[in-house]
């Protein structure tokens, strides 16, 4: 049997159902630590109430680690103190920016594989990584316009994963998602990736619109290609990295997130027997 995780994002919308779960429950769950550091009242309460049944990761919104914006080192200390309250090991961001000129775009945006933004990114990821306390693990982001680029996207992980020492967040519905919009093979990322820096793995669903654009919208089920993208993964990981369900719409029917979280152990136990 699999000693991986399955975790499941902490939404308010299924917080209270999170918390009375007997059956087919999330092994930990994953917060975006912005949504919780300054609230109180009610829902600190239930805050408090998941957590002593769960431990969590964390999946930041606002970093912005390839901006040229400095770093809000006041609000950066109140995301460090809630990591250490919550004992919060994995704290993840997007390799992406999302500030310009102090604005918050409210978008993950790409930034160019060049190896002028390795040099920059990394400077910043050591910053982050010193004044957190603990490694930075970064995901691959999805993204809808190409950039002109020195280096493939998975170069650019592994040059910015060697120079800085962080690690990687892999997101296998956003490999296939961006291998869709972009016509390139998924296991051709897959194979130049370094897996060794990478202790931390997403997969959520997707939706197709009627131009045949795949958009990344954390709010269907898991189709089967994906499954498959994420049966290749996982076979090259150590059985100590930790998944995660995204889903971030669509709770009217919880039985559909037991059913997912069911699969994904289905492919990890699988996968730990033919190791």
């Amino acid at each position: 049997m699999s000693n991986n995780k399955v975790g499941l994002g902490l939404r308010r919308e299924i917080a209270l159902e999170i918390c009375d779960i007997e059956d087919s429950r999330p092994d930990f769950l994953e917060l975006a630590p912005e949504n919780w550091i300054e609230v109180g009242g009610y829902w600190r309460s239930i805050l408090s109430r998941v957590a002593e049944k769960y431990s969590f990761t964390a999946h930041g919104l606002s970093l912005s680690i390839g901006s040229t914006d400095p770093f809000n080192f006041e609000f950066l200390k109140k995301i460090k103190d809630f990591l250490d309250e919550y004992n919060i090991d994995i704290y993840s961001e997007h390799l992406s920016f999302s500030t310009c000129d102090n604005a918050h775009l409210y978008e993950s945006l790409p930034v160019p594989f060049t190896g002028d933004a390795v040099k920059h990114i990394s400077e910043r990821i050591r910053t982050i990584q010193d004044f957190m306390e603990r490694p930075l693990v970064l995901e691959n982001i999805t993204y809808y316009t190409v950039l002109e680029a020195e280096l493939s996207e998975a170069q650019f992980f592994n040059k910015i994963a060697e120079e800085s020492k962080c690690k990687v967040l892999l997101d296998v519905n956003n490999i296939f998602v961006n291998s869709q919009n972009h016509n390139y093979d998924p296991r051709k990322f897959i194979e130049e990736i370094a897996l060794e820096n990478v202790n931390y793995v997403h997969i959520g669903g997707h939706e197709a619109t009627e131009d045949g654009l795949i958009l990344d919208t954390h709010g269907q089920k898991i189709i089967q290609p994906v499954y498959e993208l994420f049966n290749e993964v996982i076979r090259e990981l150590p059985d100590s990295v930790p998944v995660m369900l995204e889903r971030d719409v669509n709770f009217e029917d919880f039985n559909d997130l037991k059913e997912d979280m069911s699969e994904i152990r289905t492919i990890l136990d699988s996968s730990s027997v033919n190791v």
